[in-house]
């Protein structure tokens, strides 16, 4: 298997490079935002993907014009928005100018601009989860079967979190908002791109810079999460060090080209979770070097010698973190919330 993926990583045409590129204006060239000035970028984002959906629609693309139109809808809140080729974009989710905790989710393979939809469901998601908690609503996962399927449900202590910026539990009214950080081509599935770091460190530079652009917005007090799924969870590791967040989630992650959590070098808490049914788990946790190309990601984030903090994932699939209801869901709301010590074990 090792050698098949390392023939594929050196041998292989990217499966984007068949796609014609699709036109769209340049994006706004606009200043870093402040909390004053959001309304302003989040209206320069929508009058840009309005242009795109008329040049895609011209172009005959009927799909992206589509996606582009929905995307300039009065209602959305776009931090950035780029419609050239599979496209960028970055949407809030809640009042960012007031938040103290904030996700960034940072997506896996195959999510562009043409299956945004799917990816803006996890954090609709989210955020609907984290409004249900704050408004005090019953936890139905935090009760005897919150572990079903995926191990006792032993809640995880909080233990000494040096630089921590909040208790175990939440405070009440606390203020949240998601951010769906879609900031780089993904590789597709199956394709060579999907098994090499390369995309994911084209694409850390931009989450760096993303991240202190939200600082700018937030201030240095909220809570920041990153939660990374799939091959973002290799984007979060090759951004990672150094950089100002208070945890980072590796959901469903191959690996992150680390042979530990130590190894990420940052002062965050680092999580791991994978469902029982996330073909993941059968992926090899190897990887080597050939002719310059680095193939597989390495260590297991789940196993005990990674040292991550690993949270119950529930019986779901690869696609299923996100799902209502489910206990992988209810945990990344407790992590982002800062309530560690709800959070449930593998």
């Amino acid at each position: 298997m090792l050698a098949a993926l390392v023939t594929a990583a050196v041998v292989a045409p990217l499966s984007a490079a068949a796609r014609p590129e699709i036109p769209a204006p340049d994006p706004a060239a606009l200043a870093p935002p402040t909390a004053a000035t959001l309304d302003e970028a989040y209206a320069a984002n929508r009058a840009n993907a309005e242009r795109a959906s008329r040049m895609a629609a011209a172009h005959g693309d009927r799909k992206r014009a589509a996606a582009d139109r929905a995307m300039a809808d009065p209602s959305r809140r776009f931090l950035t928005f780029d419609g050239r080729g599979s496209g960028r974009a970055a949407e809030v989710f809640g009042d960012l100018a007031r938040a103290d905790r904030i996700a960034v989710l940072v997506p896996g393979s195959d999510t562009s601009l043409d299956t945004y939809d799917r990816f803006r469901a996890t954090a609709d998601h989210l955020r609907a989860e984290l409004d249900r908690r704050d408004a005090g609503d019953a936890d139905p996962g935090a009760g005897p079967d919150a572990g079903a399927g995926t191990g006792t449900g032993t809640r995880i202590g909080t233990g000494a979190d040096p630089g921590a910026r909040t208790a175990a539990r939440p405070a009440p009214g606390t203020r949240t908002a998601v951010v769906a950080w879609l900031g780089y081509e993904t590789p597709g599935t199956v394709s060579a791109a999907v098994v090499t770091p390369g995309r994911a460190e084209q694409a850390a530079p931009g989450l760096r810079e993303f991240v202190g652009e939200l600082r700018g917005v937030v201030g240095g007090s909220a809570r920041l999460s990153l939660l990374c799924h799939s091959y973002g969870s290799v984007v979060c590791a090759e951004a990672v060090p150094g950089l100002d967040v208070d945890d980072i989630v590796l959901v469903g992650s191959p690996g992150t080209g680390a042979d530990s959590a130590a190894g990420l070098r940052t002062r965050a808490r680092v999580w791991a979770g994978r469902g029982a049914d996330d073909w993941v788990g059968e992926v090899p946790h190897v990887e080597a070097g050939l002719f310059g190309t680095t193939v597989g990601f390495g260590a297991d984030p789940l196993s005990p010698a990674f040292g991550a903090r690993v949270f119950a994932a529930g019986d779901g699939g690869h696609s299923d973190y996100f799902a209502p209801g489910s206990v992988s869901l209810a945990n990344l709301a407790r992590i982002v919330l800062g309530a560690t010590s709800e959070v449930t074990r593998a």
